[in-house]
């Protein structure tokens, strides 16, 4: 089963280069030339990622990114965001972004998968966050039913919760110096 990656951009060019700068064979590239289509895109097809351009007709990618945002279902999806022009995301949207990654306009081939990378790590460690309190009662509610049996006590539980805690804010600081470091080699080429 091929990924389907959706590419939200007015521009001709960026849809086809995105298209052959991707691995052949693992990816389904579907196109739209603006916002409104790309978001009723979103809404009709599976995507594994949007490639989103910030500044389109019909809705801009702003208001796109909103209404991902807004949807728990569709905030799962990885997300790239192409401008051009960086200041226009920052001032909407603050660094480092969370929830997607940037792509600069015009980028290579070695930005656009690193970029997609990223976009991906992020949205599975959002997946993350998002599931740890559900995981948390689920594990407590475990144990209250397995305490009497197997003696899982509530201080265990409430310790093991504390290392993911703590591992998570190791994993999420970890990929901030990753961040940090690709910012830097990226600097370092151009």
């Amino acid at each position: 089963m091929a990924n389907k990656i959706l590419v939200i951009d007015d521009t001709t060019v960026v849809r086809v280069k995105v298209r052959e700068m991707l691995p052949p064979g693992n990816f389904e590239v579907l196109e739209a030339k603006d916002g409104l289509e790309g978001y009723n895109l979103i809404l009709k097809e599976k995507v594994s990622l949007i490639m989103l351009d910030f500044i389109l007709p019909k809705m801009s990618g702003w208001e796109v990114f909103q209404k991902i945002q807004a949807n728990p279902e569709l905030k799962k999806i990885p997300l790239v965001i192409m401008s051009g022009r960086k200041e226009e995301v920052t001032e909407k949207i603050p660094e480092p972004f969370e929830y997607f990654e940037f792509l600069n306009k015009p980028f290579d081939n070695r930005q656009l998968i690193t970029a997609i990378k990223s976009a991906m790590a992020k949205a599975a460690k959002k997946g993350r966050t998002d599931a740890v309190t559900p995981v948390a009662t689920a594990t407590a509610a475990l144990g209250a039913t397995k305490a009497g049996t197997e003696g899982a006590s509530s201080a265990e539980i409430q310790a093991l919760n504390a290392k993911i805690a703590k591992m998570q804010a190791e994993i999420d600081n970890l990929k901030k110096q990753l961040t940090q470091v690709v910012t830097f080699i990226k600097q370092k080429i151009k």
